[in-house]
């Protein structure tokens, strides 16, 4: 596996299933380190520096250590239910949702809701919710009026690596970009 695979495999593990390698994740979401490159070194080649080159180079900024990197954990973007001890931001007036085409009818009568994650990701810019939305198809972009929101009553989140989360986002709150 590539380290690009296994990264890959970790966000699997830390979000999703940590038991597809027979580990625990804490009510924070921290996985032992010695555990998680264990668990993955049973079918792969792994160690602490190829784990240690993965959390520093992840464009994306997927996952944090402790101080003294004997827990990891994913910052966002889990499945199973933990609490990652985001703090309540306010956010700025806009915000950006990217997603495709394919799920514009849906958002157009549900709005924005996490599915089987625990939040729904925002973006701060325009090009990063369109570079989202790519991954899903031809993107569709929606503006959210996030300073609203929050005047409104719902709270914000900004992620260790700055994406931003919130519950849910109702249609009121949306509005679409067309190109």
């Amino acid at each position: 596996m590539s380290l690009n695979d296994i990264s890959k495999y970790i966000a699997l593990i830390l979000r999703h299933k940590p038991e597809t390698i027979d580990i625990s994740l804490d009510e924070h979401g921290w996985a032992n380190v010695d555990e998680l490159i264990a668990g993955i070194a049973k079918n792969n080649t792994f160690n602490m520096a190829m784990l240690e080159e993965i959390v520093a180079t992840d464009n994306k900024q997927r996952y944090s250590f402790n101080e003294d990197h004997t827990l990891i954990r994913a910052n966002q973007g889990h499945s199973v239910p933990v609490d990652v001890e985001l703090k309540k931001v306010v956010p700025p007036e806009i915000l950006y949702h990217g997603s495709a085409v394919k799920f514009e009818q849906s958002i157009d009568q549900q709005g924005l809701i996490p599915k089987s994650r625990l939040y729904v990701h925002l973006s701060k810019d325009y090009d990063t919710a369109v570079n989202v939305g790519k991954r899903h198809g031809k993107p569709l972009i929606y503006e959210v009026l996030s300073g609203k929101m929050a005047q409104d009553g719902y709270e914000f989140f900004l992620s260790a690596n700055g994406v931003w989360l919130t519950k849910a986002v109702p249609v009121e709150y949306l509005k679409k970009i067309t190109n």
